[in-house]
């Protein structure tokens, strides 16, 4: 499938895998939406660790993992911090826009599962290599 041919497909699909309940399937979606070398990168990480940075001194870093066991690795927190205890799912927040060729924007949020009340959100920013995977995923996490 190519997803620049339908946006909201490879949309749903990019957000079933932080959705995902089965750790096997989780494994299996992100070696089907990723590159093998692809990546994520946090690009405003959490408040403890800008505060470290500059407590430090040192610039706020992005988080950056690559490979699919770096990225299941991710995932699998993400799910288990958010989503496990089941009040919280993440679902689209608009719709995802081709912004340059092989570049995809995905707006998405974190909601209530009982009303659909907006908990959280951010954009996701991904390039599709050659083969529609993503190559490199850029995340940020409105504050």
């Amino acid at each position: 499938m190519d997803p620049l041919t339908d946006l909201n497909e490879f949309a749903e699909r990019y957000l079933a895998v932080w959705n995902e309940p089965d750790p096997d399937r989780r494994r299996r979606l992100i070696a089907e939406l990723w590159a093998p070398g692809g990546g994520q990168i946090l690009v405003d990480p959490p408040e403890e660790v800008r505060a470290a940075a500059h407590h430090h001194q040192f610039l706020v870093p992005p988080l950056e993992v690559h490979g699919h066991e770096a990225l299941d690795a991710r995932v699998s927190r993400a799910y288990h911090n958010f989503i496990a205890e089941g009040e919280y799912r993440f679902a689209a927040a608009g719709e995802p826009a081709c912004l340059l060729p092989h570049v995809v924007s995905l707006p998405w949020e974190m909601v209530t599962v009982a009303g659909g009340e907006h908990a959280g959100g951010g954009v996701t920013v991904v390039e599709l290599d050659g083969d529609g995977r993503i190559q490199v995923e850029f995340q940020f996490i409105e504050r």
